[in-house]
């Protein structure tokens, strides 16, 4: 390039330099005369919650209980004597039923009633060989000891002697070892009565050990005997719960297995605790015909009844003492309380001030001092069993 040409080409430069600069701040001043935009304002969105109107008072509670039936009256059978098993007219077996007093099973006895008869006959024996010295030395008893004789029945219960006049008599009589011969023969007699084994009370052989025909001995177990329809269920409760419940209290029970209900009496309770799972027994009567040794059955006990207190959603509950409450319509306030029971879905618990409105809707990051809307009170005497209103975002301008 010639230095001729040199100057117009700087002029060329600097000249597209000052159109640049000069449109850059042109662009910013009619930039700078157009209105700012308006910034959108956001409304803020609180909740809107429901609540529930406390009203405090008597609760009668009831307990949750549940439990095995055992048979009341089940006792194992022996025998005092030994012999051979006689037929009855009655099967010895599992399932057969017997009533009160009805035989269940004989052993042959025929040697005890000979020795019976043997002892009878050597008492009637020293008897009459004593009356020609009573008609001589004891006259007044003489009539009163001819007539015993005469009564005298070898296949019947004996009869008692005949009393002393005196003490000279009593001695003469015992001399003569009437009264031990008398007292052997009671003592026989009631042996004897061993060998008919009869129910103690209405029910049911849950097992067997013989049949008929068998050779038994003393002291061995025949089997076993259950009263039916008369039962008890044990069930286990917590020692928080103990206090709740009393004997005599009732209790209705059910069965998820068959229809029906059933109520029952405590009829008492352990004074012993499980050390594993610190529970206490509580041994619960009950009868009906459709029930059986072994049923699982559920139930409600009738406790105590408490003063002053309100039964809520146990899902209302914060950290098992507090509640929330909504205050003057508009703000959430965590209040505490005292638990007084736990039920299965519910909590009783006193210490909530009355007329307050409880929060009853299910809020998502609840906190003390939380903004809310209170859409209105559910009028009730209690809280128990409501469920959380849909929760609902209402826009509000600040």
């Amino acid at each position: 390039m010639s230095n001729r040409n040199l100057p117009r080409t700087i002029f060329s430069i600097l000249l597209g330099v000052l159109i640049l600069v000069g449109g850059y701040m042109g662009y910013n001043a009619l930039a700078g005369m157009k209105p700012a935009p308006m910034k959108k304002e956001i409304p803020k969105r609180i909740k809107s919650v429901e609540s529930a109107t406390v009203k405090n008072a008597a609760l009668a509670t009831k307990l949750d209980v549940q439990g095995r039936l055992e048979a009341y009256n089940k006792i194992a059978l022996f025998t005092e004597v030994g012999g051979t098993v006689l037929e009855t007219g009655k099967s010895f077996k599992k399932g057969v039923y017997f009533g009160k007093g009805e035989t269940l099973l004989r052993i042959d006895d025929a040697e005890a009633r000979l020795s019976l008869q043997a002892q009878k006959a050597t008492l009637l024996n020293g008897i009459a060989m004593i009356m020609p010295d009573l008609k001589i030395d004891y006259p007044e008893s003489f009539a009163a000891w001819e007539s015993y004789l005469g009564q005298f029945d070898e296949n019947a219960p004996i009869k008692p002697l005949p009393s002393a006049v005196n003490q000279r008599e009593k001695l003469f009589i015992a001399g003569k070892n009437l009264y031990s011969q008398y007292y052997n023969i009671k003592s026989v007699e009631e042996r004897l009565s061993k060998y008919t084994l009869r129910a103690p009370f209405s029910g049911v052989l849950t097992s067997t050990e013989i049949d008929r025909g068998a050779v038994v001995r003393p002291g061995q177990q025949l089997g076993e005997i259950m009263a039916t329809g008369f039962y008890e269920m044990v069930a286990t409760v917590s020692l928080s719960d103990l206090d709740f419940l009393k004997p005599g209290g009732s209790v209705e029970l059910y069965s998820e297995d068959i229809d029906g209900k059933w109520t029952g009496k405590i009829r008492r309770i352990s004074d012993q605790i499980d050390a594993t799972t610190q529970t206490v027994n509580v041994f619960i009567g009950v009868s009906g015909k459709e029930l059986r040794e072994g049923m699982y059955l559920r139930g409600e006990a009738d406790a105590r009844t408490l003063e002053n207190v309100v039964e809520i959603d146990r899902d209302l509950l914060i950290d098992e003492g507090e509640v929330y409450v909504v205050e003057n319509d508009t703000l959430l306030s965590l209040v505490p309380v005292v638990v007084r029971k736990f039920n299965r879905e519910t909590v009783i618990v006193s210490g909530l001030p009355e007329g307050a409105e409880l929060l009853t809707s299910d809020v998502a990051g609840a906190y003390d001092g939380m903004r809310v809307k209170r859409t209105g009170a559910v009028k009730r005497g209690d809280t128990a069993g409501e469920k959380p209103a849909a929760q609902a975002e209402v826009p509000v301008s600040k």
